[in-house]
């Protein structure tokens, strides 16, 4: 099982090689081994002798993708989103954000595939996110990013650039390096186990009925002073039918989403959950266990939807260390990686010209 580089959970059995002859074999496996060494070396850095840096990272994202103006190099298709955060007060107990507070905080947000393509075919395979920025009466913001998956694939920037290189076709030539992510699963088995776990969650029929984790730890401070390691996912309250006949159209789950959210409001239950002495807060690819606390802190409700192409949502940049008094980083290496990263990705796109959304305004209003 790996990840495809339009952000698929697939299985992936490799075939034995098999040749003529001797020496064609032994070239198919030079010639395999060469190109793959070249794309980890790639991914490291090593043709350009520097520490990997968040334009390395946004680098690769772009070898693998292609480059696409004016569109996010990884999260690429989606749309955005508006609503607001009914707080019932219980969050208050680990945090004391304004947004925890009793009553109900404006947000604006973006559902989208993972992936560079924004032109990329809808796929029950796709990871799918869903980006929020909450507004509190003090002026701060919350951001958050999260995705479909209950625990991530990697636990460090270095093995994230090498894991998007090795789960990637190569662009040269559109098929997937023989060996590679084997290569990779062997250096990395955290990512063997997080996949598995993945594996045992089986992905909703939309965007409307699926959950959506923020994977890497924070610590919480309430009004007490009092720190506590949380990590956080939403829940919805609806389920959806699939429908099976449109899912060989080629937007098939955001025509879903733009439907289900015409005929009404999505809602969600904010879930805190509470790690313990000795839950990693360092490593997003180890699940904490299953009776840890849980805080159900309130209800996010979704109501408009709106193209990129009109939406000044298409231009937050969701950093996931935009973060409110009451919320701070933990020692997760990916919390800083992901921030820079992203604005790196923010910086270049916001200087190119905006090439229309696959999810077109008429889509959306229809």
């Amino acid at each position: 099982m790996n990840t495809s580089e339009s952000g698929q959970i697939s299985q992936a059995p490799i075939a034995p090689l098999r040749g003529a002859g001797l020496a064609l074999r032994l070239s198919a496996i030079a010639g395999a081994i060469i190109v793959t060494a070249g794309l980890f070396l790639y991914a490291g850095g090593w043709f350009t002798p520097h520490k990997l840096t968040p334009a390395a990272i946004i680098n690769t994202f772009e070898y693998v993708n292609g480059v696409h103006p004016g569109f996010r190099r990884n999260h690429a298709k989606g749309v955005c989103v508006t609503g607001y955060f009914d707080s019932n007060g219980q969050g208050q107990a680990v945090s004391k954000a304004q947004v925890f507070l009793p009553g109900r905080a404006p947000i604006v947000g973006r559902f989208a595939l993972a992936g560079g393509k924004p032109y990329a075919d809808d796929t029950p395979g796709n990871v799918r996110s869903l980006a929020i920025l909450f507004k509190q009466p003090d002026g701060q913001e919350w951001r958050t990013a999260m995705i479909n998956i209950p625990v991530f694939v990697v636990n460090t920037p270095q093995a994230f650039n090498e894991f998007n290189v090795a789960s990637s076709p190569d662009p040269a030539t559109g098929k997937n390096i023989p060996g590679a992510m084997s290569a990779f699963l062997a250096k990395h088995p955290e990512t063997a186990a997080a996949i598995k776990v993945i594996g045992q969650h089986p992905f909703s029929s939309g965007f409307g009925d699926s959950p959506y984790y923020a994977l890497n730890a924070f610590r919480f401070v309430n009004a007490q002073g009092e720190s506590t390691p949380v990590r956080w996912s939403v829940t919805p309250d609806q389920t959806l039918q699939a429908n099976s006949a449109t899912a060989t159209d080629k937007n098939y789950l955001f025509d879903g989403l733009i439907a289900q959210l015409h005929a009404g409001p999505l809602r969600w239950h904010l879930i805190l959950t509470i790690g313990q002495p000795g839950d990693s807060t360092a490593d997003a690819t180890q699940v904490w266990p299953p009776d840890r606390r849980q805080i159900d802190a309130g209800t996010l409700t979704i109501n408009t939807i709106e193209s990129e192409a009109t939406s000044p949502t298409r231009d937050i940049n969701f950093d996931p260390l935009v973060l409110p008094d009451g919320i701070s980083p933990s020692d997760d290496p990916l919390l800083s990686a992901r921030s820079a990263a992203y604005s790196q990705s923010f910086t270049r796109r916001e200087r190119e010209h905006k090439e229309p959304s696959a999810i077109s305004t008429s889509e959306v209003e229809k």
